[in-house]
């Protein structure tokens, strides 16, 4: 008796762990955060992946194997996020500068930094980042500066939105 609790535990178990890994990674999602540098006045941005959907999406683009060890790791990256993440103000890019990227623990974070002195009211965000690989995936962008707070959400649907003046800081 105690032998046929011992496999039906084990069975269990095994399903389990089947299950889950049969479920897992089901949702896609990135975070970035928006805010302004209170001295500097620039918009300071760190963006969120899981490392191996970000490297999953290189590969299948470039049709290479990509991994961290790939000599281009950082460059393809980085054009990467520039082509599918623009912020802009009317008709007029706000340029971004590339600050780098770690990788830790399975999530790649991101870092840039506008050009120019700036403020979000206003600022349209196009956020089109990893849509087309997987779609779906959903982006989230977390504001604030001295005036405003928010969160946007974006979407294979939704690449493109902007920040009202509606939220205030409290």
């Amino acid at each position: 008796m105690r032998s046929l609790k011992v496999l039906w535990l084990a069975i269990a178990i095994i399903l389990l762990g089947w299950a889950s890994s049969a479920l897992a990674h089901t949702f896609f999602f990135g975070l970035t955060e928006l805010s302004v540098n209170a001295n500097s006045k620039k918009i300071e941005i760190i963006h969120q992946f899981t490392a191996h959907d970000v490297e999953n999406l290189i590969s299948e683009q470039q049709q290479i194997n990509f991994s961290p060890e790939h000599p281009k790791y950082e460059q393809l990256i980085q054009e990467y996020f520039e082509q599918h993440f623009i912020l802009q103000r009317d008709t007029n890019l706000i340029k971004l500068n590339w600050i780098g990227l770690e990788v830790q623990l399975g999530k790649i974070f991101i870092y840039q930094e506008s050009n120019s002195k700036n403020f979000l009211s206003g600022l349209v965000v196009k956020n089109g980042l990893l849509v087309d690989t997987y779609p779906k995936q959903v982006n989230t962008v977390n504001y604030q500066d001295a005036v405003i707070k928010g969160s946007l959400t974006f979407s294979q649907r939704q690449q493109s939105v902007k920040i009202e003046s509606i939220t205030s800081v409290e």
